[in-house]
Protein backbone atom coordinates (compact mmCIF):
# COMPACT_ATOMS: atom_id res chain seq x y z
CA UNK A 1 0.00 0.00 0.00
CA UNK A 2 2.82 2.38 0.56
CA UNK A 3 5.05 1.51 -2.19
CA UNK A 4 1.11 2.13 -4.23
CA UNK A 5 1.37 5.56 -2.86
CA UNK A 6 5.15 6.58 -3.34
CA UNK A 7 4.25 5.47 -6.62
CA UNK A 8 1.79 7.67 -7.28
CA UNK A 9 3.13 10.88 -5.49
CA UNK A 10 6.34 10.20 -7.64
CA UNK A 11 4.03 10.26 -10.58
CA UNK A 12 1.94 13.12 -9.72
CA UNK A 13 5.46 15.03 -9.54
CA UNK A 14 6.64 14.21 -13.15
CA UNK A 15 2.91 15.07 -14.52
CA UNK A 16 3.09 18.46 -12.56
CA UNK A 17 7.20 18.60 -13.57
CA UNK A 18 6.41 18.20 -17.53
CA UNK A 19 3.16 20.67 -16.96
CA UNK A 20 5.38 23.54 -16.01
CA UNK A 21 8.43 22.76 -18.59
CA UNK A 22 5.35 22.65 -21.38
CA UNK A 23 3.93 25.67 -19.70
CA UNK A 24 6.56 28.18 -18.17
CA UNK A 25 7.52 31.53 -18.64
CA UNK A 26 11.11 31.10 -19.14
CA UNK A 27 12.30 34.59 -18.10
CA UNK A 28 15.49 33.66 -20.01
CA UNK A 29 13.57 33.20 -23.43
CA UNK A 30 11.43 36.29 -22.87
CA UNK A 31 12.74 39.69 -24.13
CA UNK A 32 9.89 42.06 -22.98
CA UNK A 33 7.08 41.87 -21.33
CA UNK A 34 4.27 44.48 -20.69
CA UNK A 35 0.89 43.58 -18.48
CA UNK A 36 -0.05 46.79 -18.06
CA UNK A 37 -1.25 45.93 -14.48
CA UNK A 38 0.38 49.34 -13.19
CA UNK A 39 0.51 52.67 -14.62
CA UNK A 40 2.69 53.02 -17.74
CA UNK A 41 4.03 56.47 -16.77
CA UNK A 42 7.81 56.20 -16.30
CA UNK A 43 8.15 53.07 -18.48
CA UNK A 44 6.65 54.24 -21.65
CA UNK A 45 7.36 57.62 -23.46
CA UNK A 46 4.10 59.88 -24.79
CA UNK A 47 5.79 61.02 -28.17
CA UNK A 48 5.87 65.15 -27.67
CA UNK A 49 5.12 65.62 -31.65
CA UNK A 50 2.68 68.17 -32.27
CA UNK A 51 0.46 66.09 -34.25
CA UNK A 52 0.14 63.89 -31.87
CA UNK A 53 -2.80 64.81 -29.33
CA UNK A 54 -4.60 61.78 -28.34
CA UNK A 55 -4.27 61.03 -24.57
CA UNK A 56 -3.01 57.06 -23.75
CA UNK A 57 -5.04 55.85 -20.42
CA UNK A 58 -4.53 53.50 -18.08
CA UNK A 59 -7.89 51.98 -17.54
CA UNK A 60 -9.55 48.35 -17.14
CA UNK A 61 -10.64 46.41 -19.91
CA UNK A 62 -14.61 46.63 -20.07
CA UNK A 63 -16.39 43.90 -18.00
CA UNK A 64 -12.59 43.03 -16.56
CA UNK A 65 -10.51 43.90 -13.73
CA UNK A 66 -7.53 43.92 -16.45
CA UNK A 67 -5.79 47.41 -17.32
CA UNK A 68 -4.52 47.93 -20.19
CA UNK A 69 -3.13 50.96 -22.57
CA UNK A 70 -6.26 52.47 -23.62
CA UNK A 71 -6.72 55.19 -27.05
CA UNK A 72 -8.83 57.56 -25.36
CA UNK A 73 -10.54 60.06 -28.29
CA UNK A 74 -11.62 59.34 -31.44
CA UNK A 75 -10.20 61.39 -34.54
CA UNK A 76 -6.80 61.94 -33.16
CA UNK A 77 -3.20 60.76 -33.59
CA UNK A 78 -1.20 58.45 -30.86
CA UNK A 79 2.55 57.88 -30.40
CA UNK A 80 4.17 55.60 -27.59
CA UNK A 81 7.10 54.10 -27.30
CA UNK A 82 8.87 51.55 -24.79
CA UNK A 83 12.61 51.51 -25.12
CA UNK A 84 13.96 47.51 -24.65
CA UNK A 85 16.93 47.01 -21.96
CA UNK A 86 19.17 46.17 -25.03
CA UNK A 87 18.88 45.98 -28.56
CA UNK A 88 17.44 42.56 -29.98
CA UNK A 89 19.01 40.60 -33.00
CA UNK A 90 16.61 39.28 -35.24
CA UNK A 91 19.24 37.40 -37.34
CA UNK A 92 19.60 34.27 -34.49
CA UNK A 93 17.46 31.40 -33.15
CA UNK A 94 13.49 32.31 -33.19
CA UNK A 95 11.59 35.34 -32.40
CA UNK A 96 8.01 35.72 -31.24
CA UNK A 97 6.20 39.13 -31.42
CA UNK A 98 2.66 38.69 -29.71
CA UNK A 99 -0.20 41.24 -27.70
CA UNK A 100 -3.43 41.61 -27.42
CA UNK A 101 -5.57 44.22 -28.90
CA UNK A 102 -9.61 44.78 -28.19
CA UNK A 103 -11.96 47.53 -30.21
CA UNK A 104 -14.30 48.01 -27.17
CA UNK A 105 -16.41 50.46 -29.31
CA UNK A 106 -15.49 48.44 -32.83
CA UNK A 107 -13.33 49.07 -35.36
CA UNK A 108 -14.34 51.65 -38.35
CA UNK A 109 -11.30 53.04 -39.60
CA UNK A 110 -8.11 53.06 -37.43
CA UNK A 111 -5.03 50.77 -36.82
CA UNK A 112 -3.55 48.62 -33.50
CA UNK A 113 -0.36 47.68 -35.11
CA UNK A 114 2.98 47.89 -33.13
CA UNK A 115 6.10 49.35 -34.90
CA UNK A 116 9.63 47.44 -33.84
CA UNK A 117 12.03 49.89 -33.89
CA UNK A 118 15.21 50.60 -35.19
CA UNK A 119 18.28 51.57 -33.01
CA UNK A 120 17.82 55.73 -32.49
CA UNK A 121 21.45 55.43 -34.21
CA UNK A 122 18.89 55.17 -37.18
CA UNK A 123 17.83 58.80 -36.78
CA UNK A 124 14.93 59.37 -33.87
CA UNK A 125 14.15 59.56 -30.00
CA UNK A 126 11.07 58.69 -28.17
CA UNK A 127 10.31 62.21 -27.47
CA UNK A 128 10.11 62.57 -31.43
CA UNK A 129 8.21 59.79 -32.20
CA UNK A 130 6.16 59.57 -35.50
CA UNK A 131 5.21 57.78 -38.76
CA UNK A 132 8.93 58.31 -39.82
CA UNK A 133 10.77 57.07 -37.24
CA UNK A 134 12.14 53.61 -38.95
CA UNK A 135 11.25 50.48 -37.76
CA UNK A 136 12.40 46.78 -38.73
CA UNK A 137 9.12 45.13 -38.52
CA UNK A 138 5.76 46.68 -38.57
CA UNK A 139 2.89 43.89 -37.23
CA UNK A 140 -0.82 44.07 -36.11
CA UNK A 141 -4.29 44.68 -37.06
CA UNK A 142 -5.33 47.37 -39.85
CA UNK A 143 -8.82 48.29 -40.42
CA UNK A 144 -10.17 51.47 -42.96
CA UNK A 145 -12.50 51.08 -45.65
CA UNK A 146 -11.54 48.28 -48.18
CA UNK A 147 -8.42 47.60 -46.18
CA UNK A 148 -8.84 45.00 -43.33
CA UNK A 149 -5.99 43.03 -42.43
CA UNK A 150 -3.33 42.13 -40.18
CA UNK A 151 -0.60 43.64 -41.55
CA UNK A 152 3.15 42.45 -41.43
CA UNK A 153 5.44 44.47 -42.76
CA UNK A 154 9.59 43.89 -43.33
CA UNK A 155 11.70 47.01 -43.85
CA UNK A 156 14.87 45.48 -45.14
CA UNK A 157 17.75 47.10 -46.61
CA UNK A 158 18.62 46.64 -50.08
CA UNK A 159 22.30 45.93 -50.11
CA UNK A 160 23.09 47.31 -53.63
CA UNK A 161 21.12 50.33 -53.18
CA UNK A 162 21.45 51.12 -49.57
CA UNK A 163 17.70 52.05 -49.35
CA UNK A 164 15.23 50.51 -47.19
CA UNK A 165 11.99 49.57 -48.74
CA UNK A 166 8.80 47.91 -47.15
CA UNK A 167 8.31 44.19 -47.91
CA UNK A 168 4.31 43.35 -47.61
CA UNK A 169 3.48 39.97 -46.85
CA UNK A 170 0.75 39.45 -49.04
CA UNK A 171 -3.04 37.64 -48.73
CA UNK A 172 -2.69 38.40 -44.66
CA UNK A 173 -5.59 37.34 -42.40
CA UNK A 174 -8.67 39.36 -41.85
CA UNK A 175 -9.36 42.00 -38.52
CA UNK A 176 -12.26 39.89 -36.82
CA UNK A 177 -14.68 42.29 -36.61
CA UNK A 178 -16.04 42.11 -32.98
CA UNK A 179 -15.61 44.00 -29.68
CA UNK A 180 -13.69 40.90 -28.07
CA UNK A 181 -10.24 40.42 -27.08
CA UNK A 182 -7.97 39.16 -29.55
CA UNK A 183 -4.48 38.27 -29.68
CA UNK A 184 -2.00 38.33 -32.49
CA UNK A 185 1.00 36.18 -32.79
CA UNK A 186 4.25 36.80 -35.26
CA UNK A 187 6.80 33.93 -35.62
CA UNK A 188 9.64 34.34 -37.08
CA UNK A 189 11.87 31.27 -38.05
CA UNK A 190 15.36 30.30 -38.13
CA UNK A 191 14.74 28.73 -41.44
CA UNK A 192 12.88 31.99 -43.05
CA UNK A 193 9.28 30.80 -41.91
CA UNK A 194 7.35 33.09 -40.98
CA UNK A 195 3.74 32.17 -39.25
CA UNK A 196 1.05 34.49 -38.18
CA UNK A 197 -1.69 33.48 -35.87
CA UNK A 198 -4.72 34.99 -34.32
CA UNK A 199 -5.89 33.77 -30.82
CA UNK A 200 -3.54 31.05 -31.19
CA UNK A 201 -4.68 29.69 -34.37
CA UNK A 202 -2.31 29.42 -37.54
CA UNK A 203 -4.10 32.13 -39.98
CA UNK A 204 -1.11 32.28 -42.25
CA UNK A 205 2.40 31.01 -43.24
CA UNK A 206 4.94 32.25 -45.44
CA UNK A 207 8.82 32.38 -46.35
CA UNK A 208 10.45 35.65 -46.17
CA UNK A 209 12.48 35.20 -48.97
CA UNK A 210 9.75 33.98 -51.54
CA UNK A 211 8.37 36.22 -54.09
CA UNK A 212 5.43 34.55 -53.55
CA UNK A 213 5.00 35.29 -50.03
CA UNK A 214 6.23 39.00 -49.85
CA UNK A 215 5.59 42.25 -52.27
CA UNK A 216 8.30 43.32 -53.50
CA UNK A 217 10.36 39.98 -52.72
CA UNK A 218 13.13 40.65 -50.71
CA UNK A 219 15.56 38.87 -53.11
CA UNK A 220 14.78 41.13 -56.95
CA UNK A 221 14.76 38.90 -60.25
CA UNK A 222 17.45 38.40 -61.65
CA UNK A 223 16.58 40.74 -64.99
CA UNK A 224 14.70 43.61 -65.77
CA UNK A 225 13.27 45.31 -68.96
CA UNK A 226 15.39 47.23 -70.77
CA UNK A 227 14.17 50.64 -69.80
CA UNK A 228 16.04 52.07 -72.95
CA UNK A 229 14.74 49.35 -75.00
CA UNK A 230 11.57 50.85 -78.06
CA UNK A 231 8.99 49.65 -79.81
CA UNK A 232 9.72 49.32 -83.31
CA UNK A 233 7.63 52.13 -85.15
CA UNK A 234 6.42 49.06 -88.02
CA UNK A 235 5.76 47.22 -84.84
CA UNK A 236 2.09 45.33 -85.72
CA UNK A 237 0.56 44.47 -82.50
CA UNK A 238 -2.97 43.60 -84.48
CA UNK A 239 -3.66 39.73 -84.56
CA UNK A 240 -6.78 40.45 -86.18
CA UNK A 241 -7.83 43.14 -88.97
CA UNK A 242 -10.85 44.42 -90.91
CA UNK A 243 -11.33 42.76 -94.63
CA UNK A 244 -10.82 45.20 -96.50
CA UNK A 245 -11.94 43.22 -99.48
CA UNK A 246 -15.40 42.73 -97.22
CA UNK A 247 -19.19 43.66 -99.04
CA UNK A 248 -22.41 44.07 -96.96
CA UNK A 249 -24.68 41.43 -99.19
CA UNK A 250 -27.46 43.30 -100.69
CA UNK A 251 -29.90 40.99 -99.17
CA UNK A 252 -28.91 42.42 -95.46
CA UNK A 253 -31.20 44.30 -93.87
CA UNK A 254 -30.54 46.41 -91.11
CA UNK A 255 -33.66 47.44 -90.33
CA UNK A 256 -35.74 43.94 -89.67
CA UNK A 257 -36.95 43.70 -86.09
CA UNK A 258 -35.42 41.44 -83.66
CA UNK A 259 -38.76 40.24 -82.69
CA UNK A 260 -42.29 40.41 -85.15
CA UNK A 261 -46.06 38.80 -83.85
CA UNK A 262 -46.44 35.44 -83.81
CA UNK A 263 -49.11 35.66 -86.60
CA UNK A 264 -50.11 31.46 -86.05
CA UNK A 265 -51.30 32.73 -82.41
CA UNK A 266 -54.68 31.89 -81.74
CA UNK A 267 -57.04 33.63 -78.88
CA UNK A 268 -57.02 30.84 -75.60
CA UNK A 269 -60.79 29.97 -75.37
CA UNK A 270 -62.51 31.11 -72.60
CA UNK A 271 -60.45 34.45 -72.85
CA UNK A 272 -62.53 37.43 -71.00
CA UNK A 273 -62.09 40.46 -73.34
CA UNK A 274 -64.21 42.85 -70.94
CA UNK A 275 -63.04 41.91 -67.77
CA UNK A 276 -60.11 44.07 -66.51
CA UNK A 277 -57.29 42.89 -64.72
CA UNK A 278 -57.92 44.99 -61.68
CA UNK A 279 -60.83 46.05 -59.60
CA UNK A 280 -61.91 47.93 -56.81
CA UNK A 281 -60.85 45.83 -53.25
CA UNK A 282 -64.17 45.21 -52.19
CA UNK A 283 -63.19 44.93 -48.69
CA UNK A 284 -61.45 48.82 -49.07
CA UNK A 285 -63.78 51.67 -47.15
CA UNK A 286 -62.87 55.07 -47.49
CA UNK A 287 -60.82 56.35 -43.93
CA UNK A 288 -62.92 58.63 -41.31
CA UNK A 289 -60.64 61.25 -41.08
CA UNK A 290 -60.79 61.49 -45.08
CA UNK A 291 -61.73 65.33 -46.60
CA UNK A 292 -62.87 65.58 -50.14
CA UNK A 293 -61.55 69.22 -50.15
CA UNK A 294 -58.29 68.39 -49.12
CA UNK A 295 -57.34 64.88 -50.09
CA UNK A 296 -59.40 64.71 -53.24
CA UNK A 297 -62.28 62.33 -54.22
CA UNK A 298 -61.40 58.66 -52.54
CA UNK A 299 -61.07 55.79 -54.73
CA UNK A 300 -60.53 52.22 -53.26
CA UNK A 301 -57.53 50.76 -53.84
CA UNK A 302 -57.18 48.12 -56.55
CA UNK A 303 -56.84 44.06 -56.52
CA UNK A 304 -56.26 41.39 -58.96
CA UNK A 305 -59.78 40.30 -60.45
CA UNK A 306 -60.62 36.97 -59.23
CA UNK A 307 -62.42 35.73 -62.40
CA UNK A 308 -58.93 36.18 -64.27
CA UNK A 309 -57.81 33.68 -62.04
CA UNK A 310 -60.20 30.95 -63.28
CA UNK A 311 -59.26 31.76 -66.93
CA UNK A 312 -56.67 31.84 -70.00
CA UNK A 313 -56.23 35.69 -69.19
CA UNK A 314 -58.01 39.03 -69.06
CA UNK A 315 -58.45 42.28 -71.21
CA UNK A 316 -57.35 42.89 -74.63
CA UNK A 317 -55.60 40.00 -76.27
CA UNK A 318 -52.65 40.53 -77.84
CA UNK A 319 -50.74 38.35 -80.12
CA UNK A 320 -46.97 37.19 -78.51
CA UNK A 321 -43.74 38.01 -80.42
CA UNK A 322 -41.59 35.48 -81.78
CA UNK A 323 -38.17 35.59 -82.86
CA UNK A 324 -37.94 37.43 -86.44
CA UNK A 325 -36.27 35.12 -88.57
CA UNK A 326 -35.00 37.54 -90.77
CA UNK A 327 -33.23 39.61 -88.21
CA UNK A 328 -29.35 40.21 -89.12
CA UNK A 329 -28.50 42.91 -87.04
CA UNK A 330 -26.04 46.24 -87.98
CA UNK A 331 -23.52 44.62 -90.42
CA UNK A 332 -20.13 44.72 -89.61
CA UNK A 333 -16.72 44.25 -91.63
CA UNK A 334 -15.18 40.60 -90.65
CA UNK A 335 -11.59 40.41 -89.34
CA UNK A 336 -9.20 37.99 -90.40
CA UNK A 337 -5.57 37.26 -89.48
CA UNK A 338 -3.51 39.79 -90.02
CA UNK A 339 -0.29 38.49 -91.59
CA UNK A 340 1.80 41.20 -90.04
CA UNK A 341 0.97 40.95 -86.99
CA UNK A 342 4.39 40.39 -84.55
CA UNK A 343 2.55 39.50 -81.08
CA UNK A 344 2.80 41.63 -78.05
CA UNK A 345 6.09 43.63 -77.91
CA UNK A 346 7.96 43.51 -74.88
CA UNK A 347 11.26 45.11 -74.14
CA UNK A 348 13.95 42.61 -73.63
CA UNK A 349 15.63 41.01 -70.81
CA UNK A 350 18.79 42.80 -69.37
CA UNK A 351 20.83 41.39 -66.08
CA UNK A 352 19.79 43.51 -63.14
CA UNK A 353 22.60 45.59 -61.67
CA UNK A 354 20.43 45.47 -57.98
CA UNK A 355 20.44 41.57 -58.27
CA UNK A 356 21.58 40.21 -54.66
CA UNK A 357 21.38 36.82 -53.19
CA UNK A 358 20.63 36.10 -49.74
CA UNK A 359 20.66 33.13 -47.32
CA UNK A 360 18.67 35.01 -44.66
CA UNK A 361 17.14 38.24 -44.15
CA UNK A 362 19.92 41.42 -42.86
CA UNK A 363 17.44 42.27 -40.07
CA UNK A 364 18.04 45.19 -38.41
CA UNK A 365 17.76 44.85 -34.93
CA UNK A 366 14.90 45.61 -32.65
CA UNK A 367 15.90 48.63 -29.67
CA UNK A 368 12.51 49.57 -28.91
CA UNK A 369 8.48 48.89 -29.45
CA UNK A 370 6.32 51.94 -30.82
CA UNK A 371 2.45 52.58 -31.23
CA UNK A 372 1.84 55.03 -34.13
CA UNK A 373 -1.33 55.10 -35.13
CA UNK A 374 -4.37 57.52 -36.83
CA UNK A 375 -7.64 55.88 -35.64
CA UNK A 376 -11.63 56.87 -35.50
CA UNK A 377 -12.03 54.49 -32.94
CA UNK A 378 -11.66 55.62 -28.86
CA UNK A 379 -11.40 52.60 -26.68
CA UNK A 380 -8.96 50.66 -28.24
CA UNK A 381 -6.94 48.18 -25.90
CA UNK A 382 -3.45 46.99 -26.15
CA UNK A 383 -2.50 44.43 -23.30
CA UNK A 384 0.13 41.72 -22.40
CA UNK A 385 2.73 43.00 -25.35
CA UNK A 386 5.45 39.98 -25.75
CA UNK A 387 8.59 39.45 -27.44
CA UNK A 388 10.25 36.35 -26.68
CA UNK A 389 12.40 33.68 -27.93
CA UNK A 390 10.42 30.44 -27.32
CA UNK A 391 7.07 29.68 -29.34
CA UNK A 392 6.05 27.96 -25.52
CA UNK A 393 5.94 31.49 -23.62
CA UNK A 394 3.70 32.70 -25.98
CA UNK A 395 1.67 29.98 -25.95
CA UNK A 396 1.65 30.45 -22.14
CA UNK A 397 0.88 33.85 -22.11
CA UNK A 398 -2.54 33.26 -24.96
CA UNK A 399 -3.58 30.42 -21.79
CA UNK A 400 -2.99 32.44 -18.87
CA UNK A 401 -3.77 36.03 -19.70
CA UNK A 402 -5.97 36.02 -22.80
CA UNK A 403 -7.91 32.75 -23.22
CA UNK A 404 -9.91 33.48 -19.93
CA UNK A 405 -10.76 37.15 -20.75
CA UNK A 406 -12.41 36.16 -23.72
CA UNK A 407 -14.07 33.10 -22.59
CA UNK A 408 -15.95 35.41 -20.77
CA UNK A 409 -16.35 38.32 -23.21
CA UNK A 410 -17.43 35.02 -25.99
CA UNK A 411 -20.15 34.01 -23.07
CA UNK A 412 -21.41 37.41 -22.54
CA UNK A 413 -21.51 38.10 -26.57
CA UNK A 414 -23.53 34.52 -26.71
CA UNK A 415 -26.29 35.55 -23.90
CA UNK A 416 -26.38 38.95 -25.30
CA UNK A 417 -27.39 37.85 -28.83
CA UNK A 418 -29.68 35.13 -27.23
CA UNK A 419 -31.84 37.56 -25.42
CA UNK A 420 -32.04 39.48 -29.56
CA UNK A 421 -32.51 36.34 -30.80
CA UNK A 422 -36.09 36.14 -30.93
CA UNK A 423 -35.74 40.56 -30.97
CA UNK A 424 -33.45 40.72 -33.16
CA UNK A 425 -33.44 38.04 -35.51
CA UNK A 426 -32.16 39.46 -38.79
CA UNK A 427 -28.96 40.67 -36.95
CA UNK A 428 -28.47 37.56 -35.62
CA UNK A 429 -28.45 35.94 -38.64
CA UNK A 430 -26.17 38.95 -40.01
CA UNK A 431 -23.29 38.39 -37.89
CA UNK A 432 -23.59 34.45 -38.83
CA UNK A 433 -23.23 35.51 -42.34
CA UNK A 434 -20.43 37.68 -41.75
CA UNK A 435 -19.01 35.73 -39.97
CA UNK A 436 -18.77 33.28 -42.71
CA UNK A 437 -17.73 35.95 -45.54
CA UNK A 438 -14.97 36.90 -43.19
CA UNK A 439 -13.60 32.99 -43.38
CA UNK A 440 -14.24 33.28 -47.41
CA UNK A 441 -12.12 36.26 -47.95
CA UNK A 442 -8.92 34.16 -46.29
CA UNK A 443 -9.46 31.34 -48.73
CA UNK A 444 -6.10 31.55 -50.85
CA UNK A 445 -7.72 30.95 -54.20
CA UNK A 446 -9.90 33.99 -53.66
CA UNK A 447 -6.93 35.87 -53.17
CA UNK A 448 -6.84 37.88 -56.24
CA UNK A 449 -10.62 38.90 -54.88
CA UNK A 450 -10.26 39.73 -51.30
CA UNK A 451 -9.91 43.70 -51.14
CA UNK A 452 -13.30 43.09 -53.35
CA UNK A 453 -14.81 41.11 -51.12
CA UNK A 454 -13.76 42.89 -48.26
CA UNK A 455 -15.32 46.16 -49.88
CA UNK A 456 -18.45 44.25 -49.95
CA UNK A 457 -18.55 43.39 -46.65
CA UNK A 458 -17.69 46.67 -45.46
CA UNK A 459 -20.40 48.27 -47.22
CA UNK A 460 -23.06 45.34 -46.09
CA UNK A 461 -21.37 46.47 -42.03
CA UNK A 462 -22.94 49.43 -42.48
CA UNK A 463 -25.97 49.13 -44.83
CA UNK A 464 -27.57 45.81 -42.75
CA UNK A 465 -30.06 45.52 -45.43
CA UNK A 466 -27.69 44.67 -48.36
CA UNK A 467 -26.35 41.84 -46.34
CA UNK A 468 -28.42 39.14 -48.60
CA UNK A 469 -26.69 41.02 -51.91
CA UNK A 470 -23.35 40.71 -50.38
CA UNK A 471 -23.64 37.06 -49.90
CA UNK A 472 -25.12 35.95 -53.24
CA UNK A 473 -22.29 38.45 -54.88
CA UNK A 474 -20.23 36.33 -52.95
CA UNK A 475 -21.01 33.09 -53.68
CA UNK A 476 -21.34 33.83 -57.69
CA UNK A 477 -17.40 35.18 -57.59
CA UNK A 478 -16.59 31.53 -55.63
CA UNK A 479 -18.84 29.39 -57.73
CA UNK A 480 -17.80 30.86 -60.87
CA UNK A 481 -14.28 30.32 -60.13
CA UNK A 482 -14.93 26.72 -58.46
CA UNK A 483 -16.32 25.74 -62.26
CA UNK A 484 -13.98 27.02 -64.21
CA UNK A 485 -11.23 25.49 -61.67
CA UNK A 486 -13.36 22.04 -62.50
CA UNK A 487 -13.80 22.42 -65.69
CA UNK A 488 -11.34 24.77 -67.38
CA UNK A 489 -11.85 27.96 -69.57
CA UNK A 490 -9.91 31.39 -69.74
CA UNK A 491 -9.48 32.01 -66.54
CA UNK A 492 -8.30 35.80 -67.11
CA UNK A 493 -11.98 36.38 -68.36
CA UNK A 494 -13.57 35.20 -64.98
CA UNK A 495 -10.46 36.73 -62.68
CA UNK A 496 -11.19 40.19 -64.86
CA UNK A 497 -15.35 40.31 -65.33
CA UNK A 498 -16.66 38.00 -62.56
CA UNK A 499 -16.19 40.68 -59.30
CA UNK A 500 -17.10 43.34 -61.38
CA UNK A 501 -20.25 41.46 -62.08
CA UNK A 502 -20.59 40.87 -58.06
CA UNK A 503 -20.11 44.77 -57.84
CA UNK A 504 -23.04 45.61 -59.96
CA UNK A 505 -25.17 42.46 -58.64
CA UNK A 506 -24.60 44.02 -55.09
CA UNK A 507 -24.85 47.95 -55.82
CA UNK A 508 -27.99 47.33 -58.03
CA UNK A 509 -29.68 45.22 -54.76
CA UNK A 510 -28.26 47.66 -52.69
CA UNK A 511 -30.46 51.01 -54.94
CA UNK A 512 -33.44 48.51 -54.71
CA UNK A 513 -33.49 47.61 -51.28
CA UNK A 514 -32.38 51.54 -50.07
CA UNK A 515 -35.43 52.12 -52.29
CA UNK A 516 -37.88 49.62 -50.85
CA UNK A 517 -36.82 50.77 -47.16
CA UNK A 518 -37.35 54.00 -47.86
CA UNK A 519 -40.89 53.51 -49.64
CA UNK A 520 -41.91 51.16 -46.34
CA UNK A 521 -40.59 54.08 -43.84
CA UNK A 522 -42.72 56.72 -45.76
CA UNK A 523 -45.82 57.63 -44.30
CA UNK A 524 -49.28 56.36 -46.25
CA UNK A 525 -50.08 58.80 -48.88
CA UNK A 526 -53.98 59.16 -49.41
CA UNK A 527 -55.43 57.92 -52.59
CA UNK A 528 -56.58 60.89 -54.70
CA UNK A 529 -58.17 60.60 -58.70
CA UNK A 530 -55.19 63.54 -59.15
CA UNK A 531 -52.59 60.53 -58.11
CA UNK A 532 -54.16 58.15 -60.52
Amino acid sequence: MRRERIFTVSLLLLVALFSIQNLCYCDDQTVLYESFDEPFDGRWIVSEKEEYQGVWKHEKSEGHEDYGLVVSEKARKYGIVKVLDEPLNLKEGTIVLQYEARFQQGLECGGAYIKYLRPQEAGWVPQGFDNESPYSIMFGPDKCGATNKVHFILKHKNPKSGEFVEHHLKFPPSVPHDKLSHVYTAILKPDNEVRILVDGEEKKKGNLLSSEDFEPSLIPSKTIADPEDKKPEDWDERAKIPDANAVKPEDWDEEAPMEIEDEEAEKPEGWLDDEPEEVDDPEASKPEDWDDEEDGEWEAPKVSNPKCEAAPGCGEWKRPMKRNPAYKGKWSTPLIDNLAYKGIWKPRDIPNPDYFELDRPDFEPIAAIGIEIWTMQDGILFDNVLIAKDEKVAETYRQTTWKPKFDVEKEKQKAEDDAAGEADGLKSYQKKVFDLLYKVADISFLSAYKSKIMELIEKAETQPNLTLGVLISVVVVFLSLFLKLVFGGKKATVEKKKPEAATETSTSEAKTEEKEETTAAAPRKRQTRRDS
